[in-house]
């Protein structure tokens, strides 16, 4: 409605508010006061009279500015100079205030000056999330804390706490002459026929951690300490957070929350359907159904992305679109209809301040009703309303997917649909689903895990009998049912999201790294919910940045594994981006790399604050962190560990300054040890990366950390060959952005000492003969230690690097590059270390170990390689190998 903030619309306003509804016009006649602020000023400056109004006591003084308050918001309401979420914050802070000076009243009163600690009021409901209604009760929680509460000196203090409770409740909603305050409901409390008005706050804690309904979950999201100890509420909804916001993506509570709705459309069928009589709240198309639907997508992803946990439904609305969670109609649709069935509810309640959610029967009185909104009769009121609720229980039903198909339990009948689904070894289908239906398996054992599978099963072998190899990926199923704890989740997400089955019948047929991972952590399949999950890594400070914002405010060895699940997570979707062919896997092995440079600055700064609290800082001084081989180059695959040098820029003694000051030597080696630690040792979340830390000066017989200075001067004086080469693809990753400069300076430096091509050049083939003898080539297809492979054109460019001084980049694309600029090598190499790096990352994750890849396997790493088939690629190997081979063999003969 456009407001109409006129003289003229006021006195309008006014007229049809005493002409339509009783108790407006027993309050315009009451307070008159707040009439002429309305017609003279404004609602705000009405509403704002109202709230002043005093009287002797606090009873009378909060029943009078209710009084006035619901004048005000009705007047600001019908003339529209109040939106919906105005309306409703005014009257749930009035509620707030309320509810907190009745708790100080009732404590004042047994106990006079003790402070309102002990007792929390949890609000629910809608006045949790700031929209109460007009007329409505309050939704609310009553907690307290024996140890805190002031009692009389004999009291027990839990029937202290009830006695407090139920004067609260008197206060509130005792009528009088002047009126009420709040009705109070109490009822969302555990077991309400059975236990006391006010609960210890342990007892609550314990059954909303173990015995809790489903429904709960739904209530707790608009839950929030409105009155009384607010640390005391906010404590308590901290200890519940796991319960109401789980991390894994539950699909089951889309079916828990229909079948609550589905009862109350039963229960309330007689106003089901839009029409005289319609129940705004129940029926379908109602409120209750668009905020069960908000709540539903707010407990599927609100427990992996905070941004969607809004109480307001129409705050959450607009959290779900911005988290790209709600189509953008939908989200318009929902927050249309929503706001309309609020303000009509506001009408009904508005005509005789009744706590009803239903439009009149009697025509009569919905025209009343009609007019008091401003239109003509019930029949436009019902035409405004109809298409909105139409279109809600419409959005609402789309929640329920159709039965899915189940495979029959007739071994004759399940091997013809088989058949159809498309496997040719039938009987080995066949084999597997009789061994999944026999409960060995622990994840299939409860009977919601197994009709979660049975549900999900069609799909899932439909694109496993498409995929390259049906019985590898059935093996491998069998492989995840044996050693999942718990798939029910899993199952349920496999079922409500067709297309990941037929993503993880790919990883199942093709990838055993990534299959391994999934059966040890399931959820890793739900950081593939959507488009965004296949978009790049950020930029490896900006997603150290949100690793950090992560482990915030937790103990150390939570935000250990929180960084691992991300960590993890963000390796996993690289992997599959490659099995699904989404990315060149040049582009995917720089996204492995950034990844784990995130990694190191966000575990290493957080083990870094947690080391500084014992044993303080070094003045002037830092721990640098050098990342080498595949790391420095901008280059991992999946499964690279991390080669890493320490350095500290401390040049003289003394000690930390903190509560336990070390040395320089132990309080570096310390930190790195801790850094180390942070990296590779496994938690519950499981392991990260495996750090290799061979490379520091003096390899095993050396200090894990040392000076800067030092450091330069080992390299300078003391290294070997191969220590020079390896410092081609130094970075200075972890430290400040001097420390770093300073390092870089001084690799830079080391780099373009003055060398002998011969002497380097020997020294590199006799150190890549001690590779060959000590690490031979796995066999033909070994693109990195066979002959003409990876490890012999690094090994060129090194030597190259050093000697020439001519594309000193960790990036081996970048150095070729400028060498093939400056005619020191042939063009096509380039091209042949593309190849090969693509190859490399492909079949890390296809071929690991003694993995013997299937020809449809082949065919996915030729493919990704850019062949057209396994042939082709293997031509352009053995030529791209031809190449590197013969700039080694040049390189070598100049020794």
């Amino acid at each position: 409605m456009s407001p109409d903030s006129s003289t003229a619309g006021r006195a309008a306003t006014l007229q049809r508010a005493a002409e339509h509804s009783p108790f407006l016009r027993e309050c315009l006649a009451a307070r008159a006061e707040i009439a002429d602020a309305f017609l003279e000023v404004g609602a705000i400056s009405a509403a704002e009279l109202a709230l002043h109004a005093g009287a002797d006591d606090l009873a009378a003084a909060l029943r009078r500015q209710r009084q006035g308050l619901a004048l005000a918001v009705a007047l600001g309401d019908l003339s529209g100079e109040f939106t919906l979420e105005q309306v409703t914050r005014l009257l749930s802070d009035f509620a707030d205030r309320a509810i907190d000076d009745s708790v100080r009243m009732a404590i004042a009163e047994r106990v006079p000056d003790a402070d309102p600690c002990g007792f929390a009021v949890i609000a629910m409901g809608k006045l949790g999330s700031h929209e109460l209604n007009y007329s409505s009760d309050v939704d609310l929680l009553l907690l307290f804390d024996p140890e805190a509460l002031p009692k009389r000196g004999r009291d027990d203090s839990g029937e202290a706490a009830v006695r407090i409770g139920r004067r609260l409740i008197e206060l509130l909603q005792k009528r009088t002459e002047d009126g009420y305050v709040e009705r109070v409901d109490l009822r969302l409390r555990p077991s309400p026929e059975v236990t006391p008005i006010v609960l210890p706050l342990n007892a609550a804690i314990s059954h909303y951690e173990s015995s809790a309904l489903p429904w709960e979950r739904a209530a707790f999201i608009r839950a929030r300490a409105a009155a009384g100890d607010i640390e005391l509420g906010d404590r308590f909804l901290d200890a519940i957070q796991p319960f109401v916001w789980r991390r894994s993506l539950d699909f089951g509570v889309i079916d828990e929350v229909r079948q609550i709705s589905a009862r109350i459309r039963d229960h309330f069928a007689q106003g089901a359907h839009i029409g005289p009589g319609y129940d705004l709240k129940r029926g379908r198309g109602g409120i209750r159904e668009v905020e069960f639907f908000v709540q539903i997508q707010q407990m599927i992803h609100g427990g992996r992305d905070p941004s969607v946990r809004t109480p307001a439904t129409l705050d959450a609305i607009a959290a779900l679109l911005a988290a790209d969670r709600l189509d953008e109609a939908v989200a318009s649709e929902l927050a249309e209809a929503y706001r309309l069935l609020r303000t009509i509810e506001h009408r009904a309640q508005m005509v005789e301040d009744a706590q009803t959610h239903l439009l009149p029967a009697a025509a009569p009185a919905l025209d009343n009703l009609a007019r008091l909104h401003g239109l003509a009769d019930g029949g436009a009121l019902l035409g405004l309303l109809r298409p909105r609720v139409d279109r809600v229980g419409e959005i609402f039903d789309s929640l329920a997917s159709e039965e899915s198909p189940r495979l029959s339990n007739d071994p004759d009948i399940l091997g013809r649909e088989l058949a159809q689904l498309g496997f040719a070894d039938v009987e080995a289908a066949r084999r597997h689903v009789a061994d999944w239906r026999s409960g060995k398996a622990r994840s299939l054992r409860s009977p919601p895990a197994r009709q979660a599978f049975e549900a999900m099963l069609p799909s899932l072998l439909q694109a496993i009998a498409a995929s390259g190899d049906p019985n590898h990926a059935l093996n491998r199923l069998s492989d995840i049912t044996e050693r999942l704890s718990s798939g029910v989740n899993l199952f349920r997400l496999l079922e409500a999201r067709p297309a990941l089955a037929g993503l993880l019948a790919k990883l199942l047929a093709h990838a055993p790294v990534l299959a391994d991972q999934l059966a040890r952590r399931p959820e890793l399949l739900e950081g593939l919910f959507d488009a965004t999950s296949f978009a790049m890594p950020p930029p490896a400070e900006e997603f150290a940045l949100l690793l950090g914002d992560a482990m915030r405010g937790q103990a150390y060895d939570v935000g250990l594994d929180r960084v691992r699940r991300l960590v993890n997570e963000r390796r996993f979707a690289l992997g599959v981006q490659l099995i699904d062919r989404r990315r060149d896997p040049l582009e995917v092995t720089e996204g492995y790399a950034s990844v784990a440079e995130a990694a190191l600055l966000a575990l290493g700064t957080a083990a870094r604050a947690e080391f500084e609290q014992r044993h303080g800082q070094f003045p002037d001084s830092e721990l640098l962190v050098l990342g080498l081989g595949r790391f420095g180059g901008y280059s991992l695959t999946h499964a690279s560990d991390l080669d890493i040098i320490y350095l500290h820029t401390g040049d003289r003694g003394g000690a930390s300054d903190g509560p336990k000051p070390l040395g320089p030597n132990d309080y570096f080696n310390r930190l790195a040890s801790r850094v180390t630690a942070a990296l590779s040792v496994p938690t519950a979340a499981g392991p990260l990366y495996d750090v290799d830390i061979r490379l520091r000066p003096e390899g095993a017989k050396g200090m894990l950390v040392v000076s800067l200075e030092a450091f330069e001067r080992y390299q300078r004086e003391h290294a070997w060959t191969w220590e020079h080469m390896a410092l081609c693809r130094a970075r200075p990753l972890f430290g400040s952005g001097k420390g770093k400069s300073r390092a870089a300076t001084v690799i830079d430096d080391v780099l373009r000492m003055p060398r002998d091509f011969a002497k380097v050049a020997g020294d590199a083939a006799q150190m890549r003969a001690e590779i060959e003898r000590h690490k031979p080539p796995r066999g033909p297809l070994d693109v990195k230690l066979g002959p003409g492979g990876l490890v012999d054109l690094e090994f060129a460019v090194q030597v190259l690097q050093l000697t020439r001084h001519v594309g000193l980049s960790t990036r081996l694309e970048v150095a070729l590059e400028a060498l093939e600029a400056e005619s020191l090598v042939e063009a096509n190499v380039v091209d042949a270390l593309k190849l090969l790096s693509r190859m490399l990352v492909m079949m890390r994750l296809v071929a690991p170990g003694d993995v013997k890849p299937t020809a449809d396997t082949w065919q996915l790493v030729a493919e990704a390689c850019g062949a057209a088939n396994w042939d082709e690629l293997l031509a352009e190997h053995d030529a791209a190998r031809q190449r590197i081979a013969a700039l080694w063999n040049s390189i070598k003969q100049g020794a």
